[in-house]
C-alpha cells in the first residue's frame, strides 16, 4: 500500500497558509497606502480639505497611526478572508461585497476612534477621562469621520475583487497572466493528472439534474481541497472532471501522490453525508502521465491560461481505460520513472493501446 506522508503542518494546510498569508498582504499594503496618504498629504477618494482633531507631524504620532493601521488592517483582513467568507458562503456576489464593505467600514470608524484615544492618551498624556471626553467630543465633529468614507469604500471594494478573481484563477495563475508570463506560449514539462466520477451516469439518472449538480458540487469540492493543499494547480473542471498538473519533477510527483491519496481520505471522511444528502457515495477514477505542455494565454474578452499537447490527451485517455480496464487508478511508465514506486506499490497492465494513439503505452495500476 502507498502511504500518504505527513504534513510537516499537519493542523496548518495549504489553503490556510495561503489565507493567513493573505491577510498579512492586505495588513502591509493598506498600511503602505495610508504612510503614502500621510506623507504626501495627499487625500486619496477623499474631500479637498482634510480635518483631523489631533496632529500626527510627529515622529511618535505617526508611528503610534501606523502601527494602529497595521493592526487593524490584519483584524480587518482577518475578518475578510476568514471569518466572513464561512458566514456569507453561498449568498450572490453583489451582496457579499455590500455586506463585507459595511462590516469593514464599521471596522475602520473604530479604527478612527482607537487612534484618536491613543494619541490623547501616549502622545498627550491626558488621563483616561479626559481623553474620553476628547473623544465623544470631537466625535460629535461628522467631517472628522466621514472624510475618508469614499477611500475606504474604493479601497475595500478593491480588496474583494481582486480576491476573488485570483482565486477564480486559482493562486498563481492571476498573477502570472497580470505579468504577461504566458503571453508567449512555453512548453513546460508537467505531470498532468485526470480524475473524474464513477459511474456518473447511473448516479445522475437517480438524481435528476439539481440534485445531482449539488452532488458533484460536493464531490469536487473535497477533491478540489486536496489537490490544493499538495500544490496542484488546477487547469479546469469539466462537469464531473477535474484536471490538475504540477511541474515535473521528484518532489512534485511526490505531491501529486500525496494529493490523490488525500482525496480518497477526505471523500470517506465525508462518506455518511454523501449517504444522507444523496443517497450515494461516490468514488472516482484516476489517470496520470508526464511529458511536455504547452502552455500560453487565450480569449478576448475571457481570458485563461490554456494547456494542450499530447499529454494532456494521453492523460484523458488513461483516465478513460481505467473504465474498460476495471481499475481505479491508473498511471504511465513515464510518471512512475519520475517517481521512482517500489514494485509491490504497482502492478504492471502492460501495453494497452489506447484511442487515438499510434503506439501502445506501458500502463501500470497504483496499490493504494
Amino acid at each position: 500500500m502507498i502511504k500518504r506522508r505527513k504534513s510537516i503542518w499537519p493542523d496548518f494546510s495549504f489553503v490556510k497558509r495561503y489565507r493567513y498569508k493573505l491577510i498579512i498582504y492586505i495588513g502591509i499594503i493598506w498600511t503602505i497606502f495610508d504612510i503614502i496618504n500621510e506623507l504626501t498629504g495627499f487625500q486619496i477618494l477623499s474631500f479637498q480639505q482634510s480635518y483631523t482633531p489631533y496632529d500626527y507631524n510627529g515622529v511618535r504620532a505617526f508611528i503610534l497611526r501606523e502601527l494602529i493601521v497595521l493592526l487593524m488592517s490584519l483584524v480587518m483582513g482577518y475578518l475578510l478572508v476568514l471569518k466572513l467568507r464561512r458566514i456569507m458562503r453561498g449568498y450572490p456576489l453583489w451582496l457579499v461585497l455590500i455586506a463585507k464593505s459595511c462590516i469593514l467600514l464599521s471596522a475602520a470608524f473604530f479604527m478612527n476612534f482607537l487612534m484618536h484615544f491613543a494619541h490623547s492618551m501616549i502622545i498627550l498624556q491626558l488621563s483616561l477621562g479626559e481623553s474620553i471626553d476628547r473623544l465623544l467630543r470631537d466625535g460629535l465633529h461628522s467631517f472628522w469621520l466621514f472624510q475618508k468614507v469614499p477611500y475606504w469604500i474604493i479601497l475595500f471594494l478593491l480588496t474583494q475583487l481582486i480576491i476573488e478573481v485570483n482565486e477564480k484563477y486559482a493562486p498563481g495563475v492571476f498573477v502570472d497572466i497580470l505579468m504577461g508570463r504566458y503571453k508567449e506560449p512555453k512548453i513546460e514539462k508537467r505531470i498532468v493528472m485526470f480524475m473524474d466520477l464513477k459511474d456518473s451516469t447511473p448516479i445522475a439518472e437517480k438524481l435528476g439534474h439539481q440534485l445531482y449538480f449539488k452532488f458533484i458540487r460536493d464531490f469536487i469540492y473535497h477533491l478540489s481541497n486536496a489537490l490544493i493543499e499538495y500544490g496542484g494547480r488546477i487547469y479546469q473542471y469539466v462537469g464531473d472532471e477535474i484536471v490538475v498538473s504540477w511541474l515535473s519533477s521528484h518532489e512534485n510527483a511526490r505531491k501529486c501522490m500525496d494529493a490523490l491519496i488525500e482525496a480518497r481520505k477526505n471523500l470517506q471522511k465525508h462518506n455518511e453525508d454523501f449517504r444522507r444528502r444523496y443517497g450515494v457515495i461516490p468514488e472516482f477514477r484516476v489517470g496520470i502521465h508526464v511529458g511536455d505542455v504547452t502552455v500560453g494565454e487565450i480569449g478576448v474578452i475571457k481570458k485563461d491560461l490554456a494547456m494542450s499537447g499530447d499529454t494532456m490527451n494521453t492523460t484523458a485517455r488513461i483516465r478513460s481505460a481505467c473504465s474498460e480496464l476495471n481499475q481505479k487508478y491508473i498511471v504511465s511508465k513515464e510518471f512512475l520513472e519520475v517517481i521512482d514506486l517500489k514494485d509491490w506499490q504497482t502492478e504492471d497492465l502492460g501495453f494497452i493501446e489506447l484511442k487515438g494513439k499510434n503506439n501502445a503505452l506501458e500502463l501500470f495500476t497504483l496499490k493504494i
